[in-house]
């Protein structure tokens, strides 16, 4: 008791070592999250494109003309209402064009169900007969001869995969020889995100 007969104030009681750290390393839970997304922002390397191929500005293929290997008469615009996987060239299909054919045949298989929503279409754009070795095992193949000018104005030039939505709009750009599996997943997201085609 003081002098005036008032209780003294009680001593200050110290936190104990074991409680201390617990609340440190509470604050220290708290904080890490933010401490670690600013430095993920700042200082790791990222890459802001999702997808592998290259995305192309949005605009419509212009309608190409050409003859089915029957002699039927062929158009782009009948592609429309369905993706379309597109390869241009000499109907001798070197090795890159058989890439071309097999990375997009694959490509389409994996979609497994979602597959039927889309097209495989090889415009030949001179004189000369694909060989048949070529077109082996290509069942779903759409082979069209085309004006060798028909192509001029493909975005990255002949020689390359091109997907055209359904709308006739080309969307995506992959090399002759691509990474399977990076243009199925390519593939896979478009339609999984599209409700057309």
């Amino acid at each position: 008791m003081s002098a005036q007969g008032e209780p003294a104030a009680p001593a200050p009681q110290r936190t104990d070592p074991r409680t201390r750290r617990r609340l440190i390393l509470l604050a220290a839970i708290a904080v890490a999250p933010v401490l670690l997304s600013y430095f993920a922002y700042y200082f790791l390397p990222r890459d802001a494109r999702v997808n592998y191929g290259t995305l192309l500005a949005t605009r419509p293929i212009a309608t190409i003309e050409g003859t089915l290997p029957s002699g039927a008469a062929f158009s782009t615009s009948d592609l429309r209402g369905k993706w379309a996987i597109l390869y241009a060239g000499s109907g001798r299909c070197d090795a890159s064009c058989r890439d071309a054919l097999y990375a997009s045949r694959q490509a389409r298989t994996i979609q497994n169900a979602e597959r039927e929503r889309v097209r495989r279409v090889l415009l030949v754009v001179d004189d000369v007969a694909p060989p048949p070795a070529a077109l082996a095992s290509q069942e779903d193949l759409i082979v069209a001869r085309v004006p060798a000018t028909a192509t001029g104005a493909f975005p990255e030039g002949t020689q390359r995969l091109y997907l055209i939505d359904p709308l006739g709009n080309f969307v995506l750009a992959w090399p002759a020889k691509p990474d399977i599996k990076a243009m199925a997943k390519d593939l896979a997201r478009v339609l999984r995100a599209s409700a057309i085609g």
